[in-house]
């Protein structure tokens, strides 16, 4: 009886090593994707992780910078990548091209041609001659990468236009911050001019906007927040807890009474004087859901371009591959 005693005490000491050691467990460790600065969320939420209550506690948060899709896809498939900030595009090529299947998208970055909002715009020099998009016959067009949603916008322009690459144009690719200067020095006739990019004064003063987006594409879903299901379903309670912090970060960023700290952080990142942000989580901004809610027609109808233009080959059913229950039972807490 007393061996029994002493072995039941053991297995109860046990037991309570064992509730210990689940209630102490390590922060799940979730890092996130960004590439233009104070665009991306992830460039500049942790300025404000003082708001962020479970950050350290059930999650930690390390923001990565990529230089595009390709290597941000790559880092997902490797598990090298929790959240990622994918493109439209980019999200239809993780889930056919990559075979990402379990891919989610679960929060809204920001939205392209809401009314009354910016749209990305397309910039020619004033000196180009180029008058209309017909124009760009024999020109040579920007891009930062074949299959971004920038790429795709601008091939979809041209081809309601009748033309076709190698046909009619020419593509060179170069990264979003060196665009400008690629059509200041005549490397190219038409670039892609977005955020916070669009706001060169140079390229202002010499450029001028031949199209916006939302003349091709309507509203663009333009950006997402995604993460694998298997880590979601892993990490549910604290995926919960970080979509809190970031609503509560977000919704700090986006209130105008916070607008000139906003706009010092902006300039600490980019090292830009803060009078260039005015313009920042305002409404002269991309739209930024407050609920991190993002539009799911128009990411439907953005994929749809994305294939008839021949980057994936099968029609997506994006409802599939979308998990907002996330969001949604982050934003009942904040009720």
């Amino acid at each position: 009886m007393r061996n029994l005693k002493l072995a039941l005490a053991g297995v109860c000491a046990l037991g309570l090593i064992g509730v210990g050691t689940a209630n102490s467990a390590e922060p799940v460790k979730i890092r996130m994707s960004w590439v233009a600065p104070v665009a991306n969320w992830a460039s500049i939420i942790l300025e404000k992780k003082d708001l962020a209550k479970h950050m350290g506690k059930s999650y930690t948060v390390e923001s990565v910078r990529y230089q595009g899709t390709p290597q941000m896809i790559a880092a997902i498939a490797n598990n090298e990548l929790e959240v990622s900030n994918l493109a439209y595009s980019s999200l239809a090529i993780a889930i056919q091209n990559a075979g990402l299947d379990d891919i989610r998208v679960i929060a809204d970055e920001f939205q392209d041609g809401v009314a009354g909002r910016y749209s990305a715009q397309y910039y020619v020099r004033k000196d180009s001659g180029i008058t209309k998009v017909t124009d760009l016959k024999g020109k040579v067009i920007g891009t930062n990468g074949g299959g971004s949603a920038i790429d795709v916008a601008i091939r979809a322009m041209l081809k309601k236009h009748g033309l076709e690459e190698k046909r009619d144009y020419t593509m060179l690719e170069g990264p979003l911050p060196a665009m400008p200067a690629m059509l200041l020095e005549k490397k190219a006739d038409l670039i892609p001019a977005v955020l916070p990019f669009s706001f060169n004064p140079k390229l202002r003063e010499e450029g001028k906007v031949l199209f916006e987006q939302r003349e091709v594409l309507g509203i663009t879903q333009m950006i997402v927040w995604t993460a694998r299901k298997s880590f979601i379903d892993k990490n549910r309670a604290a995926m919960i807890d970080f979509m809190e912090d970031m609503l509560i970060i977000t919704r700090w960023y986006q209130d105008p009474k916070n607008h000139a700290e906003v706009a010092q952080i902006a300039s600490k990142i980019t090292k830009a004087p803060p009078e260039r942000f005015g313009w920042l989580f305002s409404k002269t901004d991309t739209y930024r859901d407050p609920n991190l809610i993002p539009n799911v027609e128009a990411l439907q109808r953005n994929v749809d371009v994305t294939q008839d233009l021949g980057f994936v080959k099968k029609k997506i059913d994006i409802k599939k591959y979308v998990d907002l229950s996330l969001a949604q039972e982050a934003a009942k807490r904040l009720k």
